[in-house]
């Protein structure tokens, strides 16, 4: 984009009062590759245009995507069953894991942990 700006403002550039003959291509339109792996979409949705600029950084190298995204992996664990009405997460496995956080399990149905997505249910305890 900037070097057509350059190339109409070009008599401005040009100082002296000699002619200067400039050619420009006409088909300026941008096809950088046909592979399929440029439109995978990633976790976050990304996914470019074939004639988008970016895949420039794609022409002499493959594009990976990592098909297992954290949620489809946390998902695939069953949710917790507890008979509190609150419960703490703090991810395991100490340091590594998160700050504790409490969830309340009053209302009806799975409470995911903000941090790490773990799911908790409270399980209906009969007397």
């Amino acid at each position: 984009m900037a070097c057509r700006k350059i190339i109409r403002d070009f008599s401005i550039l040009n100082r002296s009062n000699k002619k200067v003959v400039v050619q420009a291509s006409s088909n300026l339109a941008r096809n950088y590759s046909q592979r399929s792996d440029l439109q995978t979409v990633t976790h976050t949705g990304q996914v470019f245009d074939k004639d988008d600029y970016r895949n420039v950084r794609f022409t002499n190298a493959k594009r990976y995507v990592n098909e297992n995204w954290g949620i489809k992996l946390v998902n695939e664990i069953p949710p917790k069953e507890c008979k509190e009405r609150v419960v703490y997460c703090d991810g395991g496995d100490g340091p590594l894991g998160h700050p504790k956080v409490y969830i309340n399990l009053d209302k009806p149905g799975a409470h995911a942990c903000g941090y790490c997505g773990l799911r908790f249910v409270k399980k209906d305890a009969h007397h």
